[in-house]
């Protein structure tokens, strides 16, 4: 079964990081530099958005078949993606992508909750960040080497294979509880409504300084969208019976305080992971493939100290110190990459890469535990998706903030420091790749080279306050053991309710190995009173 989940999760995170050494030549032959950042702000805004929708229809329904469902999806963006002729199907395909991939993380995730108890899962959770470490330092490689070989759209056909490997794993090893159907009700209105309020944060987050000021009317329309959208969202899953996305998660201190480092964490791995590929290419003037190499010290950090962490936890029981260290070294990871020069040495770039892939090592997976251990089983699938997709915010906030930045300072100075604003390169500075970069007289692959790493390095200071703050919230977690064994859920018509579960569920068993008083501290809300037998 954890073979079959593991090798979603590559597929899904592979996708993510993939791109970024072959996205300057995408761009540059599609002609859409200008665009770059929907490139990668359209797969995470659509996985955003179905994160909590796979979350809640797994818990009501069961996971398996949606988990295969997802992956097919997967597989048909990546065909459409691979056929585009422009940026406009290029963008469609990466959509198709993460309406799929969106499910992959979640479901794989909850799948591990239903069988594993929390105590034990701490060594599968580190595993599932060291597949991910993989996948980022592997995914570079990949995509630079498909693109000085065979050409960038393998980096499309290549998930084809991948994808029908993990749906013969999935349908030969996972081995799952079946849900009841019967008498469950969909929340359409909140899933709709949870969708035009992301939508329009990212949109206003893209836009925002970049196409429109940040006092035309477009962004203010789009932060009216927005906060009109989660208060009609709110309004709706106060009355909803089986609610995608329960307002009761937000009274456990132990969902709110992970949620909010994660979308932090979020922010800076994301902004980081997208463009450093990109930037060193340009900067550097390394190859596609060199530039992957150069990401291994950071995956190689986060593989490690995932993996031994997720040890740790299980060997101990003890989590919480895990990511207040990591938000220190993320805090100090974002700070040194602020200081990166166009003419410095090479290897300052991998230490410091190190540095912050030691701290998301520390902190991914943890968070997810966290709150995977404050809820029963009846719940798990919604918590863990909604813990994913406030991170998953925090990723498309991340990337949508750092890409039309780096693109507005970028084109800016472009525009400044080029004879004739980039009017004398042939294509105009849309256009423009990192083996074209090279070929160029001196005088002006000089000011190119600077351009970039004057639109970039900056960026990344300006995300250090993010760390302290998530340093502080962490600080404030309530480390309750860990529970040791996985309790049955009551029957589904005991309770319509969401959360109707048995009391025994995952805090239960917390207080069954050795802590009644984390028990007595469910909120009635998530546990209601126990069925007779």
């Amino acid at each position: 079964m954890f073979i079959g989940l593991m090798t979603a999760m590559l597929l899904a995170a592979l996708y993510q990081t993939i791109f970024a050494t072959a996205l300057p030549t995408i761009v540059g032959e599609l002609d859409g530099v200008d665009r770059m950042l929907w490139v990668t702000t359209a797969y995470i805004l659509a996985a955003t958005i179905t994160m909590p929708i796979y979350g809640k229809l797994g818990d009501l329904y069961g996971r398996k078949a949606l988990f295969i469902g997802a992956i097919l999806l997967f597989m048909a963006g990546s065909v459409v993606g691979g056929l585009a002729q422009g940026m406009d199907s290029l963008i469609v395909g990466r959509v198709i992508q993460g309406l799929g991939g969106g499910g992959l993380f979640v479901l794989a995730q909850a799948i591990i909750a239903d069988v594993v108890p929390a105590r034990e899962r701490g060594r599968y959770m580190g595993v599932m960040g060291g597949v991910f470490a993989f996948a980022t330092l592997t995914g570079p490689l990949l995509g630079g080497w498909f693109t000085e070989s065979v050409g960038w759209r393998w980096v499309m056909w290549f998930n084809l294979p991948l994808g029908a490997l993990a749906i013969v794993s999935a349908l030969l090893f996972l081995k799952i509880p079946k849900r009841p159907r019967a008498g469950r009700q969909v929340d359409i209105g909140g899933m709709a409504l949870l969708a035009v309020a992301s939508t329009s944060l990212v949109l206003m987050t893209s836009f925002g300084g970049h196409e429109y000021a940040w006092g035309s009317p477009q962004v203010i329309g789009l932060i009216a969208i927005t906060v009109v959208a989660a208060l009609a969202f709110v309004a709706v899953e106060r009355r909803a019976s089986e609610p995608v996305l329960p307002l009761a998660l937000f009274r456990r201190r132990n969902f709110v305080l992970p949620t909010a480092a994660g979308l932090l964490v979020g922010v800076g791995m994301f902004g980081t992971v997208s463009y450093m590929p990109t930037y060193l290419q340009m900067v550097a003037g390394v190859s596609a493939t060199a530039a992957g190499l150069l990401m291994a010290p950071m995956m190689g950090a986060m593989l490690i100290t995932s993996i031994t962490a997720g040890r740790a936890v299980t060997r101990t029981g003890r989590y919480k110190m895990l990511p207040v260290v990591g938000s220190v070294f993320i805090g100090a990871g974002l700070y040194l990459l602020s200081t990166l020069s166009a003419d410095g040495a090479l290897w300052h770039v991998c230490a410091y890469l190190a540095v912050l892939g030691t701290g998301l090592g520390l902190s991914m997976q943890i968070l997810v535990l966290v709150v995977q251990n404050t809820f029963p089983i009846s719940m798990v699938g919604t918590a863990t998706a909604s813990n994913n997709y406030f991170r998953q915010i925090g990723a498309s906030l991340g990337t949508a903030i750092v890409g039309a930045l780096f693109t507005e300072r970028l084109v800016r100075l472009l525009s400044e420091r080029l004879p004739e604003g980039g009017g004398a390169l042939e294509g105009g500075a849309n256009s423009l790749t990192p083996g074209l970069v090279q070929q160029l007289p001196a005088r002006l692959s000089d000011v190119i080279v600077g351009a970039y790493n004057d639109a970039l390095a900056p960026v990344f200071l300006l995300m250090v306050p993010l760390s302290i703050v998530s340093f502080v919230l962490l600080l404030f977690v309530k480390e309750a053991p860990l529970a040791t064994r996985i309790e049955r859920e009551a029957p589904p018509d005991t309770d319509g309710a969401p959360g109707a579960a048995d009391p025994d569920g995952a805090a239960g068993a917390a207080g069954a190995a050795g802590s009644p008083s984390h028990a007595s501290d469910r909120d009635p809300a998530l546990v209601p009173a126990r069925p007779p037998k």
